[in-house]
């Protein structure tokens, strides 16, 4: 929900040398196409956003071209694109706000179908201290498209998000375990540092990277910031709500929620609390659709809300009696960050991703134990609820995660990896435009990692 700030930090400097930022935004480019953003959608907004406030001379944004190779963006293109997203995102993706994310997209999608962008990268290269940095996992999985950059003299930091699908491959289509495994791979081949979202991740990280033979890089763990939006006021419900915010998909386990909900409207009826699901319809969720379109007992008590903007989506969750997040396997946790940014109390899985982001604070519950999340939701659900009431007092002590503090993870990562490689004057010059080949126009179609 949450950009990073406009405001920008100082110069990053590794001794009398700048280091130079190449940012790759592909992912900003092909996420215009569902509305509503991802939670890597809003990191990499966050770390364009902070970039892109450095004088142009320390940054550069690029994105892969149709058949693979990454190409410069004009900065003005970058920055058009940066605001569209944010009022999509803030606003809700009305027809009219995606047709225009959609038309800046591809003007710059197109542009670099047409051979733009690629001496401006090459100037990127040249710079004393480049360093490609990729946020997202778009092309993580294809060291091929990384390797000329880094023999161009660029050393390469990725973004780990999570190892899910080679942890919990049964919640990833299969497709995406293999992906994912490449991905990995291509860290262990290539990357000069590493940043991962939480201590559990890079945990989980490294025992693949051991599995490669390689030796571990340098590594920052950096939580996301929160930045929420002011919530716009809702009037009173009339029945106490929960919130669960994610995508329908089995591994954030909205079965066990719908299936305590249909048990509280068999004993409860019309006086039993309600629910509300924000997050798009995901994969290999039919049981879950099942319940939601064809059980009689949910209407009236469980509201599918989809996937409104960033403003509404504060304002459900500011009126909750709690989040629910019973998820059976997270990197990061950001809906439990973004609820009790607002003061809003958790009920949530006991994973060690979400004991990081919520410390004390939230009450944490094994995701199978259905009869202990129906005593917890019915206990927060009374006015006079005493767990929940201890909960708030704790949320005294917690202070929501920065992006300043993040990003200063992130740049004493990068003047560590600079520090290790060689001078503009002794690099190999490996990086040279290359005649582009016959492409069909169908191929600025390219669906993110």
């Amino acid at each position: 929900m949450r950009q990073g700030q406009k405001n920008g930090p100082a110069r990053l400097r590794m001794g009398t040398q700048t280091v130079h930022v190449i940012l790759d935004i592909s992912r900003l480019l092909l996420c215009v196409r569902r509305g509503s953003p991802s939670g890597i959608d809003r990191v990499e907004m966050a770390y364009a956003r902070r970039w892109l406030a450095q004088p142009a001379s320390l940054s550069t944004f690029v994105a892969q071209i149709p058949w693979g190779r990454f190409a410069a963006l004009p900065r003005a293109r970058v920055e058009e694109l940066l605001d569209s997203l944010e009022t999509m995102w803030r606003d809700g993706p009305a027809p009219a706000l995606r047709r225009r994310a959609q038309g800046i997209a591809l003007a710059a999608l197109g542009g670099l179908a047409l051979g733009g962008g690629r001496t401006a990268l090459g100037r990127a290269l040249d710079a004393p201290r480049p360093v490609f940095l990729l946020v997202s996992h778009c092309a993580l999985d294809r060291a091929r498209r990384i390797a000329p950059l880094r023999r161009a003299g660029a050393a390469f930091v990725p973004f780990v998000h999570d190892l899910i699908p080679l942890t919990h491959p049964e919640y990833a289509r299969p497709p995406q375990v293999r992906r994912h495994a490449r991905r990995v791979a291509t860290i262990a081949a290539l990357a000069d540092g590493v940043i991962a979202n939480s201590a559990a991740t890079l945990d989980t990280l490294l025992p693949h990277l051991a599995r490669h033979g390689a030796a571990v890089p340098p590594v920052a763990v950096a939580p996301l910031g929160i930045e929420m939006p002011r919530p716009v006021p809702l009037a009173p419900p009339a029945e106490p709500y929960f919130v669960c915010l994610g995508t329908i998909e089995p591994r954030k386990n909205h079965l066990l929620l719908l299936h305590i909900w249909r048990d509280f409207a068999e004993r409860l009826g019309q006086a039993a609390p309600r629910l509300v699901l924000l997050g798009r319809r995901g994969w290999e969720n039919e049981n879950i659709l099942d319940l939601l379109d064809r059980c009689p007992a949910l209407r009236g008590l469980v509201r599918e809300a989809g996937t409104p903007g960033d403003r509404e989506v504060a304002a459900l969750l500011a009126g909750a009696r709690a989040l629910l997040f019973p998820s059976f396997a997270e990197g990061y946790g950001l809906p439990l960050a973004e609820a009790l940014a607002l003061g809003v109390p958790a009920i949530c899985s006991d994973l060690p991703a979400l004991r990081e982001v919520g410390g004390t604070v939230p009450d944490f519950l094994d995701p199978l134990d259905g009869a202990a999340w129906r005593r917890a939701i019915l206990d927060y659900a009374a006015p006079a609820s005493p767990a929940r009431a201890a909960q708030l007092a704790r949320m005294a002590g917690w202070q929501p995660p920065g992006w300043e503090a993040h990003f200063a993870r992130v740049e004493a990562l990068l003047e560590q990896v600079v520090a290790g490689t060689a001078p503009a004057a002794s690099r190999p010059r490996a990086w040279q435009p290359r005649p582009l080949p016959e492409q069909p126009a169908e191929a600025l179609g390219t669906t993110p990692a």
